[in-house]
């Protein structure tokens, strides 16, 4: 398989899953309301996509470190506001 098609189609995972984070954010900053989140669920999530972007950093993928950088501070934002507004 072609690798710049390979590596295209990974930029283009992770930005719609790093994207996806965004509208969430908008919405509780929006509303201040958290009450369907679960602070349990987001936590273990954050705690997860940093380690993720450790690894990417060690195996020096910009593709992971760029889409877990932009993922974890979007998802602590969440969590942040979680444990603000309840």
């Amino acid at each position: 398989m072609n690798h710049l098609f390979v590596e295209i189609l990974g930029y283009l995972a992770a930005s719609l899953t790093t994207l996806s984070f965004a509208p969430q954010a908008f919405l509780i900053w929006k509303t201040r309301s958290t009450k369907s989140i679960s602070l349990g669920m987001y936590s273990a999530f954050v705690a997860g996509i940093g380690v993720w972007l450790i690894y990417g950093f060690l195996i020096s993928s910009w593709p992971l470190v760029a889409s877990n950088g932009i993922t974890f501070v979007l998802s602590g934002t969440i969590l942040c506001m979680k444990l603000r507004f309840g």
